[in-house]
């Protein structure tokens, strides 16, 4: 899954940290997880780049950079007239351009992607396995578990709190359809483990603006193989063929609209055309997630007990995080393909 020509690895100058970033990240500056090093992405170079820096080099070299070197160094430079013979006036009045320290570039705080300690495929499975992952998810499936104990403890009564339930219970599953789409975003970024977004909390507003987009995704995929099993109760070769039209989409669909935070992403055309610059790796991608998907199904029939009841909503919502890991991580290897510009 992962494209070697578009990673530069490289690593920390102080710890020996490793990295792996995208290509479209050179040049640029950041911040090692590690030590808090300052770090620069290194800038792949063709042959001709090292004949034309080698020409530069050689007209460069001077007193202008000199100047600049030990004003990087932050050390004070050496007077000018102690190298001048007797008899030489001082003429460094007027090479003012070479008394002044150099402006500094603004450097980028941001952390640099983190590296896998493991196999890909191993690693992925790990995704939810950190502490905002698990605090996520053990308020996604507690607090319903604490509502509903809490109505049966009110016996009768309990029908006057039902519509309260429903509610948290609503408001709870937006919100983590909402955190699904960040791990798609920082997976997309470079991220490795669940995000902390405990600092960023949606409102209502952005809660529903999110769930409306994922419900019409997946409407527009899975609503005609649906509504014509409803309708006609057969599975010939129709039903077969709008299933796989939806199989194959779907996950395409729910990656672009999460990135463009949009119904925008849901455009055909876009669409058609990022599978056909993607196709074989797209493709492997699919086969991937469903193979996934299929297994927790799978697993889940055949240990049929209270015990795997219990622990198939953890279970399973722990699965929709490595899946939505893997689309994130899709775009963050290939968006120079997909060239979607968002």
């Amino acid at each position: 899954m992962d494209d070697a020509d578009s990673v530069i690895k490289f690593r920390c100058g102080n710890c020996g940290g490793k990295f792996s970033v995208h290509k479209n990240n050179a040049g640029k500056k950041g911040k090692c997880p590690k030590c808090k090093n300052i770090v620069v992405v290194p800038e792949i170079q063709t042959a001709g780049d090292l004949i034309n820096h080698n020409d530069s080099v050689a007209a460069e070299v001077g007193s202008k950079s000199s100047a600049y070197d030990l004003a990087l160094l932050d050390m004070p430079q050496k007077d000018k007239t102690q190298d001048l013979p007797s008899g030489h006036p001082d003429t460094s009045g007027n090479t003012s351009e070479y008394n002044h320290e150099p402006e500094e570039e603004p450097s980028d705080d941001t952390e640099l992607p983190p590296e896998r300690k493991l196999p890909w495929l191993i690693d992925i499975f790990l995704y939810p396995i950190c502490t905002p992952g698990q605090i996520t998810l053990g308020i996604i499936i507690i607090i319903p578990l604490l509502i509903n104990i809490f109505v049966g403890l009110l016996g009768p009564f309990g029908i006057l709190a039902l519509p309260f339930s429903m509610l948290i219970n609503f408001v709870i599953s937006m919100y983590f359809l909402w955190y699904l789409a960040e791990c798609i975003r920082d997976s997309a970024e470079g991220g490795i483990r669940a995000p902390e977004t405990f600092a960023n909390s949606p409102g209502l507003g952005e809660l529903l603006g999110q769930l409306f987009c994922l419900l019409l995704c997946i409407l527009i995929f899975a609503g005609p193989v649906g509504y014509y099993y409803i309708k006609t109760d057969r599975t010939d070769a129709t039903f077969w063929s709008l299933l796989a039209l939806a199989i194959f989409f779907l996950p395409i669909g729910l990656l672009a609209v999460t990135m463009f935070d949009s119904i925008r992403g849901l455009n055909p055309l876009l669409l058609i055309g990022s599978v056909f610059r993607t196709h074989f790796i797209y493709l492997a991608l699919v086969i991937i997630l469903w193979a996934i998907a299929l297994s927790v199904i799978f697993i889940l029939r055949l240990l049929q007990s209270e015990w795997v009841a219990f622990l198939s909503g953890y279970f399973i919502m722990y699965i929709f995080l490595v899946v939505a890991h893997l689309l994130g991580r899709f775009y963050w290897r290939y968006q120079e393909r997909l060239n979607w510009e968002v």
